[in-house]
């Protein structure tokens, strides 16, 4: 039997609860290889897990009850190899048949609980961390988790920006809303190509203008225009929310149109240009040759802010960039120190280029498309969106 008072299941928000605390369980993933390999729940520390495609657990002497059918598969190997100290999270694409696994487990004395909704609520799952407070202002971090993906909340007084909002857009609005606060423009950092923006809808639905620099207007391997219409985006534009200020600065290199947003003179939305343990590649238009020596400029550009700036990047690679609070930020002079990315380009700039182009991960195929649907150019329905979203963003370097 399962111990006294076990869970039975997980929520998106129980996972990462334990994710950023570093708590140990193993997870028994279900999907197809494929699925498998292309993304893993993954967290502060290596994860112990094991995948086991649910069909093979079908190929067994099959019940009428499909629980007995995998105690059955489980009975002749896998349960003397699983863990009895620790839980064991079953997973699926959708959390369904992994509830089956689950209690299968249970009924051979496994503390084993599923993961609700399975790898698409955990995908779709939304954090909402605070970075600072105080009587000017508010910001917060919302981000995916699962995808490594990282949009903000800026509140003046009664008024707020949205900075690279993510496509389930509402959740900006409720933010707001409750916090008394109208939005007053919504702001991608870029052309985003690993994930879908919400911000053209966003400021639709509000009724705020959407910026964008006018270089990213523009498909950069169709090199067809946006068919949608926004406000352009110049270097050094100041632009006033409440009682904060914030500017825009121009560092071509992710993409022509790449900027930072720079809050009050104390914290930099690096967007796509900074991480915290590495730097965006600069070859998702297709032209990272052209673009690495350029990429090379604006880092130094950002590297002669100020040291004691606050670096509130667009994404990350690792739940371990996160501080103890589970938000990811660092100073511009620390990063300086120990960054691997921001190190090289304190040097030749022929090193650097040489260091990019020989350390660019695989170019995903759907992020041409996913270029496509925020440039106007393509409709997608709310499955298609899921399926091009589906796995964790690649726009760091590789290690």
């Amino acid at each position: 039997m399962a111990k006294a008072g076990s869970q039975e299941s997980w929520s998106a928000s129980d996972l990462e609860d334990r994710l950023q605390s570093g708590s140990d369980f193993f997870v028994f993933d279900v999907r197809n290889e494929d699925e498998f390999e292309a993304w893993k729940i993954e967290g502060r520390k290596p994860l112990e897990m094991a995948n086991v495609p649910y069909y093979e657990m079908l190929e067994v002497d099959e019940f009428d009850d499909v629980v007995d059918t995998f105690q059955s598969f489980l009975e002749q190997g896998w349960a003397a190899k699983l863990p009895r100290d620790v839980p064991i999270l079953t997973v699926c694409a959708k959390g369904d048949t992994s509830e089956y696994v689950a209690a299968a487990m249970r009924r051979l004395g496994l503390d084993a609980v599923n993961l609700e909704g399975g790898t698409e609520d955990w995908g779709n799952y939304y954090s909402i961390k605070r970075v600072d407070s105080s009587e000017v202002r508010t910001i917060l971090q919302v981000a995916r988790p699962a995808r490594g993906c990282l949009s903000y909340v800026v509140i003046s007084g009664t008024e707020a920006a949205i900075i690279d909002p993510l496509r389930h857009f509402n959740q900006y609005v409720e933010i707001c809303e409750q916090a008394g606060a109208q939005i007053v423009v919504v702001l991608d950092t870029h052309a985003h190509a690993d994930h879908i923006s919400g911000g053209p809808a966003l400021g639709s639905q509000v009724g705020a203008p959407y910026y964008l620099h006018p270089y990213d207007g523009i498909h950069p391997i169709d090199v067809l225009p946006a068919r949608f219409s926004f406000e352009f985006l110049e270097d050094e534009m100041e632009l006033s929310i409440g009682d904060s200020l914030l500017q825009t600065l121009h560092i071509p290199g992710h993409t022509l149109g790449n900027v930072a947003y720079l809050l009050d003179g104390d914290t930099l939305f690096s967007g796509d240009s900074i991480f915290i343990d590495s730097i965006a590649r600069p070859d998702l238009g297709g032209r990272g040759e052209t673009w690495a020596p350029i990429h090379y400029d604006s880092l130094q550009r950002l590297m002669r802010l100020p040291d004691s700036l606050v670096v509130l990047p667009g994404h990350f690679s690792s739940l371990a960039e996160a501080d103890k609070g589970g938000v990811f930020r660092a100073r511009l002079g620390d990063l300086k120190l120990g960054n691997p990315g921001l190190l090289k380009a304190q040097g030749d700039k022929g090193d650097f280029v040489e260091y990019i182009l020989g350390s660019l991960p695989v170019f995903p195929d759907q992020y041409v498309d996913i270029k496509r649907v925020n440039a106007g150019l393509k409709e997608v329905n709310e499955a298609d969106a899921s399926e091009l979203e589906l796995g964790k963003n690649v726009c760091a370097l590789a290690e």
